[in-house]
């Protein structure tokens, strides 16, 4: 069964910086397309960040220029560091992953996405 483990978060003073892993098993991340999202209470689930199997990133509007996304092949492990951040960041942020296709562009759908980690909570105050 496929896990993906998300760790990293935690509670930090705005303009600090965090970094999130997610840790993968049974999962080759090489052949996968990975995304970060995240959930505010009262919120709707929000994607931030996402890498391809060719390695093509994209990132929201909401996070570009701060948040950092990578992925170590040997680790098997997806990385978000986030710099800069801000109180409207605090969230439950996830992971998620899925087979992807080379040549062909992660999105923001979480419908598109099979695999989710549990979830790690970033808490950001001013």
């Amino acid at each position: 069964q496929v896990q993906l483990v998300e760790s990293g978060g935690g509670s930090v003073q705005s303009g600090g910086s965090l970094r999130l892993s997610c840790a993968a098993s049974r999962i080759d991340l090489k052949y996968d397309k990975m995304g970060w999202f995240r959930q505010a209470p009262g919120k709707e689930r929000e994607g931030l960040s996402c890498i391809s199997v060719d390695g093509t990133i994209l990132y929201a509007d909401s996070v570009k220029g701060r948040f950092a996304i990578s992925r170590d092949n040997v680790e098997n492990t997806m990385y978000l560091q986030m710099n800069s951040l801000k109180p409207e960041d605090t969230a439950v942020y996830y992971c998620a992953g899925d087979v992807g296709v080379y040549g062909s562009t992660c999105t923001f759908s979480s419908g598109e996405y099979q695999h989710w980690g549990q979830g790690t909570q970033v808490t950001v105050f001013s």
